[in-house]
């Protein structure tokens, strides 16, 4: 079996539930949840945001694209609605987070930090800087590490900065990451993607590509970037095996988040724990 730890302590297993898949913890009380080590929450803001206008998801060959918006509850209303029911379960929770400002991060991060039942906040860095244009939080070393830094300052909790695969040289934005403070990286976010209807010839979708498509590019990533920092690196694009996960694990991740598996086979988590077992 594949052991793992993350910030000091010992988790049962390396499988981690990907923000985005596994909503705010309480949607996936029907399958076997003791395999899971912990879990992101969905994407969390200041206040609710109600998404973007269908369609959200489309399939492709090989994973889907998704474009839902980052809509949720936000915050405060995670904390008092969402978290007493959740803190129970038999895993960790990762609260994942993001603003338009770096004002907005910073003020999430101090409201989430100073809740008792929260492991870790996974700050999603691939969000639009209001203040800067429109570019991604993501996507500039410089922007990433006052981020951290500005972040780090509020927090008393373990900080994992997601990184975006759409940038020039992701292991300077994770190095950048590092020199701001981060405890650890997850990677990666979604590839940008596109379906077009040849009926219409539009597009009918514009977002992010996950699933097995884009797992050849987070093992690439996590290989380089794990090499290139000394904070953890956690695993992320196209799990859906304990061969798959073993292959992170090489590639120099502590542990791995399961996206767009989950939706096909609701048990991948026990499954791929099962097959880790046989290791």
């Amino acid at each position: 079996m594949v052991k793992a730890e993350l910030f000091g302590k010992k988790l049962k297993s390396p499988l981690i539930m990907a923000s985005g898949v596994f909503g705010y913890g309480d949607e996936y009380d029907f399958i076997d949840l003791g395999p899971i080590a912990a879990f992101c929450t969905k994407g969390l803001s200041l206040k609710p945001r109600d998404g973007n206008p269908m369609p959200r998801i489309w399939e492709t060959e090989a994973g889907i694209i998704n474009s839902v918006g980052l809509q949720n509850i936000g915050v405060n209303r995670f904390l008092e609605e969402k978290l007493p029911k959740v803190s129970g379960l038999p895993m960790e929770i990762i609260t994942n987070f993001f603003g338009n400002t770096v004002e907005e991060y910073v003020e999430a991060a101090s409201i989430l930090s100073g809740r008792k039942g929260i492991f870790a906040l996974e700050m999603n860095i691939s969000c639009p800087n209001v203040k800067s244009g429109g570019i991604s939080f993501g996507q500039d070393p410089h922007t990433v590490e006052k981020l951290t830094k500005a972040v780090k300052k509020v927090v008393d909790k373990p900080l994992i900065v997601k990184l975006t695969p759409n940038v020039t040289s992701i292991s300077d934005i994770a190095l950048a990451a590092e020199a701001g403070g981060a405890d650890s990286v997850s990677l990666i976010n979604t590839v940008k993607a596109m379906a077009i209807d040849v009926k219409t010839g539009k597009p009918v979708i514009s977002g992010g590509l996950s699933g097995r498509a884009i797992k050849p590019i987070a093992l690439k990533a996590v290989y380089d970037v794990s090499r290139a920092v000394k904070i953890p690196v956690i695993g992320i694009g196209g799990i859906y095996t304990a061969e798959d996960v073993i292959e992170f694990i090489i590639a120099g991740a502590k542990a791995v988040q399961i996206g767009t598996a989950i939706f096909s086979n609701p048990n991948v988590a026990a499954d791929i724990y099962r097959g880790l077992m046989d290791k």
